[in-house]
């Protein structure tokens, strides 16, 4: 007997910058094809970014990788369009599926594809109010229904694979972890990690770091933050953060430069450290499912939409949260992500550590009874 034709979905992704976009994707895309009886396929204009993501992935027009079709999206050939669309099309942050593909979705409206745009994230009120309202293209005729991942019952909820929580719950591989990335910290060293777009505020960390009581030991894996730390080691007149400089040693604080992560790799670094400083929309989401306090560096966006967006967080976040650890950590949100930050800022947060990991372990409490966003995708389609 043969088996029965599983459903596919499309997803379309457009890398803009960094690799928000892609890692919200194919994070989405593994848990659907993983966990749901469908066929994902997964288009990507810039494979580049996929690999830097996924190093298995290739730079090919075609390929199957944890049980995803991965294909090249490409802006100016427009055959590498399958000759009818799927069942469900997810067009991810309003990425514009070609007008190709639009019309293979329109030939046979009675039996015309589900149509969802993929929102960006935001803990914002009127994200509930626009879940799950349509639109008419006007060009097809097709339903686009918009669906916006968030922090409440009334949202789309996160991406949360279904093991992920046990996992991160039952992690005991700490040590072997860090072995297994060349981390040796000194005893009772504090271990953060910093993953963040370049940021001037640096300098004021290193100062507040050198200066702690206790060591810390700093990973930075390669990316956009370690300019920012280059610049003041320059400033001190000390080796910069590099390949052939792995480690450097200032006073009480360790850096310790690591290769970009895969994500299942991010994932476990996050789980490994007491404080993790992440950025963006992918790293975010996952620094909530760790449960270790965490330090958000939003990307920035016109007219400082995106600082509308930090507090609305802060304010679902924090709702719960003890007075005082609702002044320093909103303090010290602020002036990360507004130039402004002092040593003063981090001295003051680090004084109510204790509550700030209970309200992280608190907080992931209240996210899980809020069904994933690939739950919510999938049981919106059948």
């Amino acid at each position: 007997m043969n088996a029965p034709i599983r459903p596919i979905w499309d997803i379309f992704c457009r890398v803009i910058d960094n690799y928000g976009d892609i890692g919200v994707c194919w994070r989405l895309a593994r848990q659907l094809a993983c966990e749901y009886p469908i066929e994902v396929r997964l288009w990507v204009n810039e494979l580049s970014a996929l690999i830097n993501l996924w190093p298995t992935a290739k730079n090919v027009a075609s390929q199957h990788l944890e049980e995803v079709h991965v294909l090249r999206w490409e802006a100016h050939n427009e055959s590498v369009f399958l000759s009818s669309p799927a069942s469900v099309v997810i067009e991810a942050f309003a990425c514009e599926i070609p007008q190709t593909y639009q019309a293979l979705m329109a030939a046979n409206k009675d039996e015309a594809p589900r149509w969802i745009n993929l929102d960006y994230l935001s803990a914002e009120s009127w994200v509930e109010d626009c879940h799950k309202l349509t639109s008419i293209s006007p060009s097809s005729g097709l339903k686009k229904t918009f669906f916006f991942p968030g922090f409440t019952k009334r949202t789309g909820g996160l991406i949360r694979e279904s093991h992920l929580i046990e996992q991160q719950k039952s992690w005991q591989e700490k040590s072997s972890w860090l072995r297994k990335h060349g981390v040796t910290p000194q005893k009772e060293a504090l271990l953060i990690s910093l993953f963040a777009y370049e940021n001037s505020n640096v300098q004021s960390l290193i100062q507040a770091w050198q200066e702690h009581p206790t060591p810390i030991h700093c990973l930075i894996p390669q990316g956009k933050i370690t300019h920012s730390v280059n610049h003041v080691l320059r400033e001190l007149k000390h080796d910069e953060l590099g390949p052939e400089t792995p480690l450097i040693q200032l006073g009480n604080l360790t850096f310790q430069s690591i290769p970009f992560l895969r994500q299942d790799e991010y994932d476990k670094l996050l789980w490994s450290m007491d404080i993790n400083f992440i950025r963006g929309e992918d790293s975010f989401i996952r620094a909530n499912w760790a449960a270790h306090p965490f330090i958000w560096h939003i990307y920035i966006q016109e007219e400082n939409a995106h600082l509308e967006k930090l507090s609305s967080f802060l304010d679902r976040f924090l709702k719960s949260a003890p007075s005082e650890l609702q002044l320093r950590l909103r303090d010290f949100w602020q002036a990360w992500n507004q130039d402004y930050l002092t040593p003063a800022h981090w001295h003051a947060l680090l004084q109510v550590r204790n509550e700030w990991q209970w309200h992280c372990l608190q907080w992931r409490e209240e996210l899980s009874e809020i069904k994933d966003l690939a739950t919510q995708l999938y049981e919106s389609t059948i």
